[in-house]
């Protein structure tokens, strides 16, 4: 594809926008379409929800078209808020958390109160829409008091959108739909081979964990059906026969409050990531609250993992970079014994199908996933001796490095990609880029 600029242009007459084709106007999109909003129904009005009207949400949004959502209302919802039903064709925009989801309408729906629903007009196609407005609506947003963007009904209204004939619109919504299904099949693509990268190192650290680096030892039945063949000279151990410490922190008075701009670090669920700690956004306590949690401190070598929440099983060795730490609830020390077990080779166990199979079997929690420290001190290990134990994990940080670099080189180009999406569809829309005849 070879692109190019417009023969001419003019001042934009959007504050955001310095030039526009010389053939293109910008008006408030109130003078080109009509747009409503819908209504969520009451919680615990049983009456109201399960209906055989499709009802979208925000979550709803992402499929060009939409033809179903994922809940429902009833006529006596529809008659409560005097609800207009979405004709086919409209744009659904969203204008609150997600601002800019957008789907086109493709059966009749009811929408709630964060979709803007933009009617078809003879104005606007509303192909050319579905890439236009998350561009030029989402310039008028504000932040709310939690920095997130938001639009009220008066800004959507007043939002600017350059006009343009009906002829040239669906030209640059066909070129669009074109180039972004060539880049969306790239993005799966590479996004497929990150699945099989991991797999591939899901699948070597299993092997070496359970069956050693030597093809030709001799192997017997563990006799646990999980672990299966294991080398003969090994041995099935507890966690708490390897760990001289499994427990987990708490969060200081004060919560986040009481978090300084340098201290001792507090490491939290998201810093702990499969394979290793992540301190881009750690959080520090000061020296008295550290003294209070000196039960939580961290020694550098000892295993973190993750006991609660949708980062259940996550698990890495402690390096903290010469620093202090201690953690929060959410996370869980187990600390390796001398002369038993090594923290590398542990994580990796840990890290192992086999031992986050057993911890997603004994979960409990009533609102949240979780294990608790009997649990943890109950999985069952493949345990070599320890020299056998550090070369193992020297050879899998080998490989599995040589996995995670090729892994971080794909998933830079799929994020090149998105950026190169976004930066092609704002240039068709805001005619930096003239696709006719392409």
């Amino acid at each position: 594809m070879r692109a190019r600029p417009y023969p001419r242009y003019k001042d934009a007459d959007i504050e955001w926008l310095e030039q526009v084709p010389a053939h293109w106007q910008a008006k408030p999109l109130k003078r080109l379409t009509a747009f409503s909003t819908g209504w969520t129904p009451p919680t615990g009005r049983e009456e109201f929800y399960g209906g055989e009207h499709l009802w979208a949400n925000i979550s709803d949004l992402g499929p060009r078209v939409l033809t179903s959502t994922e809940k429902t209302i009833t006529d006596a919802a529809v008659k409560e808020a005097r609800l207009r039903s979405v004709d086919v064709g409209s744009l659904l925009f969203s204008f609150k958390l997600s601002v800019g989801a957008v789907s086109i309408a493709g059966a009749p729906m009811f929408t709630n109160e964060a979709i803007a629903a933009f009617a078809p007009s003879q104005s606007v196609f509303t192909p050319y829409l579905y890439w236009a407005a998350p561009v030029f609506i989402s310039h008028n947003a504000q932040e709310n008091i939690y920095g997130a963007p938001l639009l009220s009904r008066e800004r959507i209204a007043n939002a600017r959108l350059l006009c343009l004939s009906i002829p040239e619109q669906q030209t640059i919504a066909d070129f669009l739909d074109r180039e972004t299904a060539k880049i969306d099949a790239l993005v799966e693509k590479k996004e497929r081979l990150v699945e099989l990268l991991q797999e591939k190192r899901s699948a070597l650290i299993t092997h070496a964990v359970t069956k050693g680096l030597d093809p030709n030892v001799p192997m017997k039945d563990s006799g646990i059906e999980r672990l299966g063949q294991i080398p003969a000279h090994w041995e099935v151990r507890r966690m708490k026969r390897l760990a001289g410490k499994i427990g987990s922190g708490k969060t200081p008075r004060g919560g986040a409050e009481s978090y300084v701009a340098e201290g001792a670090m507090l490491i939290r669920s998201q810093n702990v990531r499969t394979g290793a700690l992540d301190l881009d956004d750690v959080v520090f306590i000061d020296e008295a609250t550290d003294r209070e949690m000196a039960d939580t401190r961290v020694r550098e070598g000892d295993v973190l993992l993750n006991i609660t929440g949708a980062s259940l099983g996550r698990c890495c060795v402690a390096r903290l970079q010469g620093g202090d730490a201690n953690v929060n609830q959410h996370v869980c020390i187990v600390r390796p014994r001398p002369r038993v077990s090594e923290s590398s080779y542990l994580a990796y166990e840990v890290m192992s199908p086999v031992v986050q199979c057993q911890i997603f079997e004994t979960q409990m929690g009533i609102s949240r996933d979780a294990v608790n420290f009997e649990q943890i001190g109950d999985l069952q290990l493949a345990t070599p001796p320890q020299d056998e134990q550090c070369a193992i994990a020297e050879a899998l940080d080998r490989e599995t490095g040589k996995i995670t670099a090729l892994t971080a080189k794909v998933q830079e180009a799929i994020e090149r990609l998105k950026e190169y999406r976004t930066a092609l569809i704002s240039a068709a829309v805001t005619g930096k880029i003239d696709v006719r005849g392409l």
